[in-house]
């Protein structure tokens, strides 16, 4: 037995020095991921700060602070709103209107609720040259079911837990007080779980069946077949930050819906997806 210590020490001892040369990587990958993001974050203000003086200047601190950023993303796996929110301000000073909205739907998909973000979104669609006009049915539903369209899906599924669980409370409560308000409580309250429930129901099997993307080139031919040959679908191209749903995807060519309806075929390098 007394034979085995050297070794379960030694066993040990290896064990601490790989464990410490893990944390000592991943101490490492998070300093890096938090430098890139600083230095990202510090080569936008500065392009600020000399977008008035020096357009040519603050254009190339811009375009260096979204490598930062996609750097992050591609090489450090990690995807939230502020990033894409900032790599969506860096290609919109850039006066990048296709590649701004894409990042800009990006972060929608996590911080859908923020006040600026929404307000940059807008704007940065005023900029487009397409005016594609929503159709009718779309725009009435999003009057209707405005928590569906205006909060996170997060935040949708906290506010339906809370819900939910206040529901079974109350219901279990008025098992053993018999008043008609709590009914009537339990019952809104079931309701509204109800709506909430429906709206992450929808998005998940709309996620699954259309995949939004948005335009990026400056200009791209929309045609009747997936192939150059085929005829033109409209008399203009579509432009940068156009978006639209991906009805089908035949490698080189997306067959595509705007958002009036009509549907056409563009080369996958003009566009990429949410």
């Amino acid at each position: 037995m007394n034979s085995l210590k050297p070794i379960i020490r030694g066993c040990a001892i290896i064990a601490l020095l790989l464990g410490a040369t893990v944390a000592s990587s991943a101490a490492m990958e998070q300093e890096e991921i938090r430098s890139l993001f600083s230095e990202g974050a510090r080569l936008f203000r500065t392009g600020n700060d000399n977008i008035v003086s020096d357009p040519a200047r603050a254009k190339e601190l811009f375009a260096r602070a979204v490598m930062r950023f996609e750097r992050i993303v591609d090489e450090g796996g990690i995807r939230n709103g502020k990033l894409y929110y900032n790599i969506g301000n860096c290609y919109f000073r850039m006066g990048d209107t296709g590649r701004a909205i894409l990042n800009y739907r990006r972060a929608e998909q996590y911080i859908s609720h923020d006040p600026n973000l929404r307000q940059n979104i807008q704007y940065a669609r005023t900029k487009r040259a397409d005016r594609i006009v929503e159709k009718p049915k779309t725009r009435i539903l999003r009057v209707l079911f405005f928590w569906h369209y205006d909060f996170a899906a997060r935040t949708r599924s906290v506010i339906f837990g809370v819900l939910f669980v206040a529901a079974w409370l109350l219901g279990t409560l008025r098992v053993f007080v018999k008043r008609a308000s709590l009914g009537r409580i339990i019952a809104t309250l079931a309701v509204l779980s109800a709506m909430l429930f429906s709206s992450l129901l929808a998005e998940t099997v709309n996620a699954r069946s259309n995949r939004p993307g948005v335009i990026i080139s400056a200009q791209t031919v929309a045609r009747k077949g997936d192939g150059e040959g085929f005829e033109k679908s409209f008399t203009e191209p579509l432009h940068a930050g156009t978006e639209f749903i991906l009805v089908e995807n035949r490698g080189d060519w997306l067959n595509i819906e705007l958002a009036d309806g009509r549907t056409c075929w563009i080369s996958s390098r003009d566009a990429e997806m949410i």
